[in-house]
């Protein structure tokens, strides 16, 4: 058999296994607040995520083309004749979802919300410097480190002002009866956030798989643009394994950003997860930045907690949210280097 096929093949799958765990370890960014403010029930939301989560995928391609064409130059090897060229080019794609995989059940295990969003973008940096293949160090600025430390500030600043203004318009509301609105409206606000999370986090596996597909020879860009395209196979097949891993996942992490970081009201979980939508639309359809859902949501979080009182927000929980965020480019890059060095001896024909 064909090892290129095989290759390709094995490929696909990692990536859709990522896509998997991407939502197994993303589902609380939705959900956590509505189920702990009992907005929601456990399972009704998670089957509302993942259904929201197959919508989000269908509903842009910006992100997956800043994943395809905008961490690592591939072109060396898609436009190589050589067999071998193409492996070592497959071989890197590879190298990267494993390492990416490898830190998202590390985090899940330890319940924190760190991003698969920048663990998947360190395994590309990892494996690229691993093969001496380019890597486009000003897009990482531009498109992942900037919107790493922007994305989170805009996101506690908007939701600490939100909820600053609502609760001064709505200082002589009757207690009860207004959480009991709040509790109506987290419906729609988780709803917009499981759908933010699936027009960010699925198309960076579509990216990777159109990278593959690329790299072996069984795809190509756009003729006359010269623009990457996304076959709507890979776009369903995406969208599927995604939703598939949010509604068997979270529990873990859900449990972090719903009860620890802060005491959730409805009010707080309403404007945590229409702040944490707004930032992730306009990520993805103004700056086509693939930015992380966890950092989003855990900062706007983190925001609507601050206005009762800085000591309301556990900060050293916070802390250590934080401390994953840092930790995950470079962990995952190193991972994915180790993957790429061990795949080299393992993959005939390399």
């Amino acid at each position: 058999m064909d090892v290129i096929f095989v290759v390709v093949a094995v490929t696909i799958a990692i990536a859709l296994i990522f896509d998997f765990t991407n939502g197994f370890h993303d589902a609380a960014n939705a959900i956590a607040t509505c189920v702990s403010t009992n907005a929601l029930k456990p399972r009704a939301a998670l089957i509302m995520a993942a259904v929201m989560n197959i919508l989000g995928a269908m509903m842009g391609t910006g992100v997956a083309s800043t994943i395809g064409e905008g961490i690592i130059d591939i072109s060396h090897y898609t436009e190589a004749p050589a067999e071998e060229i193409r492996l070592l080019g497959l071989t890197i794609i590879l190298s990267a979802l494993l390492g990416a995989i490898t830190w998202n059940i590390i985090t899940w295990w330890f319940g924190l919300p760190s991003s698969s969003s920048h663990a998947l973008i360190g395994g590309l940096a990892g494996a690229g410097l691993a093969s001496s293949t380019h890597v486009y160090w000003s897009g990482i600025v531009g498109h992942v480190i900037v919107p790493m430390v922007v994305s989170p500030l805009v996101g506690f600043v908007v939701a600490f002002l939100l909820m600053k203004s609502v609760l001064f318009l709505l200082a002589r509301a009757p207690y009860h009866a207004t959480m009991s609105r709040f509790r109506m409206m987290q419906r729609v606000s988780a709803a917009l956030m499981a759908l933010g999370h699936g027009l960010q986090d699925a198309q960076k596996t579509m990216g990777v798989i159109v990278m593959a597909l690329l790299a072996a020879g069984y795809h190509a860009p756009h003729a006359q643009t010269g623009e990457l395209t996304i076959p709507l196979w890979v776009k369903l097949a995406a969208a599927g394994a995604i939703s598939i891993g949010t509604y068997f996942g979270g529990g873990r992490i859900m449990r972090t950003l719903g009860t620890k970081v802060i005491a959730v009201t409805p009010a707080h979980g309403f404007i945590a997860e229409t702040t944490s939508a707004s930032v992730l639309y306009l990520a993805a359809y103004v700056f086509h930045a693939p930015i992380s859902t966890t950092q989003s949501v855990s900062a706007a979080i983190m925001g609507v907690g601050a206005t009762k009182r800085l000591s309301a927000v556990r900060w050293g929980v916070a802390g250590n949210i934080a401390v994953a965020w840092v930790l995950t480019l470079p962990a995952a890059a190193i991972v994915g280097a180790v993957f790429f060095w061990i795949l080299r001896f393992v993959i005939p024909g390399l």
